[in-house]
């Protein structure tokens, strides 16, 4: 037991740790930092970010998060870029180098072809008086007061300080640039929060034959055919000018039988449900999924401008399509 309470002291004491180097780089988004801003914003090709170890993983996922956040970026490894990988990066380009001390010396060796080329450099680093820091064109400071590490050794604090540094990039050139949640979705397709921002009623809903539909003068038991042919637990119910006037579901079906109505001779008229919740076929499926849920049904139907019927959609179809 007393090993398991020091295990969480040791747990809590990395966390508090990492969180106050964290905290502490609010003192760092100053004029250097909104230049780099300015820099990534201007660029004409991408940001080119590079990183060894460590340092290197988490200068891959700052480009992944810019990517996905509107601003074209790409991971190069330090290591492979004085073999070849220097080519990926173009005179339109922008660099970003990740190096907690500065002096990482697969970076320091591709500096000079940087700067030939004239590609503006930002660096990350920990220490202002660095090689790398002082070669940049803008520098962020992102050092730490200490390691979470004991030893002081292994990059915790350090690396948790350069991503938290790159969201924030990524996220003020986000806000900068306008982008949109449609921009982040078309970034997204295969995802489900994708398949929430882009997909549309129009892409789920059953329309021409697949949607069951009924006049308002017929008998409940061609409803129920109709039902049992389409398959959707209800039916829309229209005037001869195709334009909804109610819909008949297994609910209005049970509250009926309770009262003992003969389904060959009761009109449709005497037991749908009039004024049924509408959409438009243009609205986000994950909209439709709202709006059931919040008023409790299981099916909507579609309608045009005119109030003409245009399809059905119910729960299940959302369900199948990733609406969750």
């Amino acid at each position: 037991m007393e090993c398991d309470q020091e295990i969480r002291l040791l747990a809590l004491a990395v966390i508090q740790t990492e969180a106050q180097a964290v905290a502490a780089l609010a003192e760092q988004i100053n004029a250097e930092f909104v230049s780099a801003c300015r820099l990534m914003l201007a660029c004409k090709g991408r940001v080119v970010v590079t990183g060894m170890g460590k340092s290197g993983h988490i200068a891959g996922k700052i480009a992944a998060t810019l990517a996905s956040t509107g601003t074209p970026a790409f991971f190069v490894h330090a290591g492979e870029a004085s073999h070849g990988d220097l080519g990926m990066i173009t005179r339109q380009d922008v660099v970003l180098a990740l190096s907690n001390s500065g002096e990482t010396e697969e970076i320091i060796i591709i500096l000079p072809i940087i700067k030939r080329l004239g590609v503006p450099l930002i660096a990350m680093t920990g220490n202002p008086s660095s090689s790398l820091a002082k070669f940049a064109t803008v520098h962020i400071n992102v050092a730490v007061a200490q390691e979470a590490c004991p030893l002081g050794l292994a990059p915790t604090s350090s690396s948790t300080a350069a991503l938290v540094m790159g969201d924030a990039l990524a996220v003020s050139l986000l806000q900068t640039k306008g982008f949109s949640r449609d921009d982040f979705a078309l970034s997204h397709p295969g995802g489900s929060l994708g398949r929430r921002l882009l997909l549309k009623v129009a892409d789920v809903m059953h329309s021409g034959s697949a949607i069951p539909v009924v006049s308002q003068d017929a008998l409940v038991s061609q409803a129920l055919l109709e039902m049992t042919d389409k398959k959707l637990g209800m039916t829309a119910v229209v005037d001869p000018e195709n334009k909804v006037v109610g819909i008949f579901t297994d609910g209005d079906l049970r509250r009926m039988l309770e009262k003992n109505l003969n389904v060959h001779s009761t009109s449709l008229d005497q037991v749908m449900t009039r004024g049924c919740s509408v959409i438009s076929a243009e609205i986000l499926a994950a909209e439709a999924m709202q709006i059931m849920e919040t008023k409790k049904i299981n099916a909507l139907l579609i309608v045009d401008e005119q109030q003409c019927l245009q399809g059905a959609l119910n729960m299940h179809d959302l369900v199948r399509a990733g609406i969750v």
